[in-house]
C-alpha cells in the first residue's frame, strides 16, 4: 500500500474538507476505530480516512457483520461509526440498523455514493435500481434510524453536527450519505447550530413527586425493577444510590440483565415473569410499588406477558416521562426522576433477604455428559470482574440471563431485535472496542454458522476471545419455540469441523472439543492461560439436542399449554 502521511485537522472551518470535518466531529465522540466494507463509491472516504490521524478503519469480512460488530462498539464506547457502500453495501447492512434502533444504540452510519455529476444526471450507475433514482436508499433508512442527511460542502457544517447530537440524545442510528466525488470538496462555513436540549419542568416534576410520595407512604415493601434503557442512558448510578437510599431490593429483567451490579447486596435475581426464579417473581409481583426504570413491555422481556406487574402501583421511568400509576407526566429527565425519588422519604425498614442464583452450586460429576444443570455453573465460576460477556440469542441467551456476573461486567446481548448470528462479530467488536479486557463469547453451532467468517477478522486484529459454541445439532431454540411439530428437518444444520475453523482462517487458536463436566473443566482452564496470548474456541458437545436451561423448559411448558387451549 502507498504510504499516506497522516494528517491532523487544525485548519480554519472554511478550508476542511468534507471528509476531515465528518471525520473531526466523530473523533471528538471518542471514536477510534470505523467498521465497514470497501467499495467503490467510499473510497474516497477511506483514503481520506487513511490519511487522518486518530481513526482507524477496521475491516470486516462483510456490512452485515460489521454493522454487528459497530453495535457492541457503540455498547460499549458509546457511540459508533459505519462506513459501507450505496446500494449493495448499506442494504447488506440494514439488519444490523434495524437492530441498533429496536436496542437503542447510536451508530452513525455513512454511505458513499455515487458521483454527484453522475447523480445530477440521472445515469444509471451500478449498485443502483437502474431508474435513476439515487435517493431510494436513504428512504429505506428513514423508518430504522432517527436521522438521515444527504452530505453537501453546503450543508455539512449543519448536517454532521445535528446527526451526531440526534444519535447521542435518542440512542438511535442516524445515516449519512456522501457522494464520491464530494469527501474532498472544502465545505462552506457555517455557525453550528445549537439543538435545544430537552430539561425538566420543574412544575411537573413536583407534581410526579407528590404523586411517587402519596404512593411510597402505603408501601410496606417496594423493589426496582431495572430494564435496559437504565444501560443504554447511563442510569446505572443513579438506580445503585436510589436502592440505596431505599434500601429495597433490585431485579433486572432479561433485557436489562447487566443493568444492575448483581454482586450488590441489594440484588435479587432476573425477573422473569412465570418462565424465571419463583422467589424473584414472588418478591416482585407481591411489592407494594414497583419502580420501573426503562421497562420494555416486549414478550421476550415480560416471559409472554406473562409478567404481573399491577400498573396502580407502578411507578415506571422513561427517558423524558414517568408514570405513576395512571397519571402520566411529560417533559421529565429520568436523571431528575431518579434523584428527586429519594426525597420522598420512603426507606424501607426490613432488610432485603439474600437470595439463592440458579446456578450457585456447581452441579455434576466428572465423568457425566455435559447438561444446562452442570456447564452453566461452571460458567459462573470462570467469571471474573471486568469480563465482557456475549450470549448469542438462543439457548445461550436464556441460560446466560441466569447466571450471576461479578462485579463491572459488561453484558451484551439482543434481547429485542434477537437476530441469530449477531454474538460472533459482536464479540469482534467488543475486542476491538476493549482491547485489554476478556471477552467471552457463548454461541451455539447454528448461530455460528450465519457470521462465523468475523472470526477471520478476530484473528487478523489480534482478538483473542474465548468462544464456547453449544453443538446440539442445530437450532434448538426453534425447536422449543415450535410447539405444533417435532422432528423438523429445517431447524438441522450441517456438522462443521468448528475447531478447525481458525486453522482454515489462516489464524492460530487454541481448541478443545468436550463431552464431560471434567472435559470442560480442563478446557476452560487451559483457555484461561492461553487466551492472554491466542485466540481460545471450545466446542460443547450435547448429549441431548434438546437439553436447555429451566428457563426455557418453563417456556416451552407454558406455550404447549397455550396452543392446547387454542386448539
Amino acid at each position: 500500500m502507498e504510504h499516506m502521511t497522516k494528517v491532523q485537522s487544525q485548519m480554519p472551518l472554511s478550508q476542511k474538507t468534507l471528509g476531515v470535518y465528518l471525520f473531526d466531529h466523530l473523533k471528538q465522540e471518542g471514536i477510534a476505530d470505523i467498521f465497514g466494507v470497501p467499495g467503490d463509491y467510499n473510497f474516497t472516504l477511506l483514503d481520506t480516512l487513511e490519511r487522518y490521524e486518530g481513526i482507524r478503519f477496521v475491516n470486516g469480512r462483510n456490512e452485515l457483520n460489521s454493522g454487528y460488530a459497530a453495535d457492541a462498539y457503540a455498547r460499549l464506547k458509546g457511540m459508533s461509526a459505519l462506513i459501507t457502500t450505496f446500494g449493495v453495501g448499506e442494504m447488506s447492512a440494514c439488519n444490523a440498523i434495524a437492530g441498533a434502533n429496536s436496542e437503542h444504540v447510536p451508530i452513525i452510519h455513512i454511505v458513499g455514493s455515487p458521483p454527484d455529476t453522475a447523480q445530477k444526471a440521472r445515469k444509471l450507475m451500478h449498485h443502483t435500481l437502474m431508474d435513476g433514482d439515487y435517493d431510494v436508499f436513504r428512504k429505506v433508512y428513514e423508518p430504522i434510524t432517527a436521522y438521515t442527511a444527504v452530505l453537501t460542502p453546503e450543508n455539512a457544517a449543519l448536517e454532521i453536527p445535528n446527526a451526531i447530537r440526534m444519535a447521542k440524545t435518542s440512542k438511535k442510528p442516524v445515516y449519512l450519505v456522501v457522494a464520491d466525488d464530494l469527501v474532498n470538496k472544502p465545505i462552506w462555513a457555517h455557525q453550528e447550530q445549537p439543538m435545544p436540549s430537552a430539561v425538566t419542568n420543574p412544575v411537573t416534576l413536583q407534581a410526579a413527586v407528590d404523586q411517587m410520595k402519596l404512593l411510597l407512604d402505603r408501601a410496606q415493601n417496594a423493589v426496582i425493577l431495572a430494564d435496559v434503557k437504565t444501560m443504554r442512558f447511563h442510569w446505572e448510578e443513579y438506580v445503585r444510590k436510589l436502592a440505596e437510599a431505599m434500601n429495597v431490593p433490585v431485579a433486572s429483567t432479561l433485557f436489562g440483565k447487566g443493568s444492575f451490579d448483581e454482586s450488590h447486596p441489594l440484588f435479587i435475581g432476573m425477573y422473569g415473569g412465570a418462565f424465571g426464579s419463583p422467589e424473584v417473581r414472588e418478591r416482585v409481583e407481591t411489592a407494594d410499588v414497583v419502580i420501573a426504570v426503562g421497562l420494555v413491555w416486549a414478550d421476550t422481556n415480560t416471559a409472554n406477558f406473562t409478567a404481573k406487574l399491577n400498573p396502580l402501583q407502578l411507578i415506571e421511568i422513561q427517558p423524558t416521562q414517568v408514570k405513576v400509576a395512571s397519571a402520566e407526566y411529560l417533559n421529565v429527565m429520568a436523571e431528575d426522576v431518579l434523584l428527586a425519588l429519594p426525597k420522598t422519604g420512603y426507606r424501607q425498614q426490613a432488610s432485603v433477604p439474600q437470595f439463592t442464583h440458579p446456578y450457585d452450586v456447581i452441579m455434576g460429576n466428572p465423568d457425566e455428559p455435559l447438561a444446562a444443570a452442570t456447564y452453566y455453573p461452571r460458567f459462573q465460576r470462570m467469571l471474573k470482574e471486568g469480563d465482557i460477556v456475549i450470549p448469542e440469542t438462543g439457548t445461550f441467551f436464556y441460560g446466560m440471563s441466569q447466571v450471576k456476573l461479578p462485579r463491572n461486567v459488561t453484558y451484551i446481548a439482543e434481547g429485542g431485535w434477537q437476530s441469530i448470528g449477531y454474538a460472533t462479530p459482536s464479540s469482534y467488536g467488543a475486542c476491538i472496542a476493549a482491547p485489554t479486557r476478556r471477552v467471552l463469547l457463548f454461541t451455539g453451532d447454528g448461530s455460528l454458522q450465519l457470521t462465523a467468517q468475523e472470526i477471520s477478522s478476530m484473528l487478523y486484529y489480534g482478538c483473542r476471545p474465548i468462544i464456547f459454541i453449544l453443538n446440539n445439532d442445530g437450532y434448538t431454540i426453534e425447536k422449543y419455540l415450535n410447539v405444533k411439530t417435532e422432528n423438523q428437518t429445517y431447524n438441522k444444520v450441517p456438522n462443521w469441523s468448528y475447531t478447525k475453523l481458525a486453522e482454515a482462517f489462516g489464524g492460530d487458536a487454541f481448541t478443545a472439543t468436550v463431552h464431560t463436566n471434567q472435559e470442560l473443566d480442563e478446557a476452560i482452564i487451559r483457555a484461561e492461560a492461553e487466551s492472554g496470548s491466542r485466540l481460545c474456541i471450545i466446542e460443547m458437545m450435547a448429549a441431548d439436542p434438546m437439553d436447555a436451561p429451566q428457563y426455557m423448559h418453563n417456556m416451552r411448558k407454558y406455550m404447549e399449554q397455550q396452543e392446547k387451549q387454542q386448539s
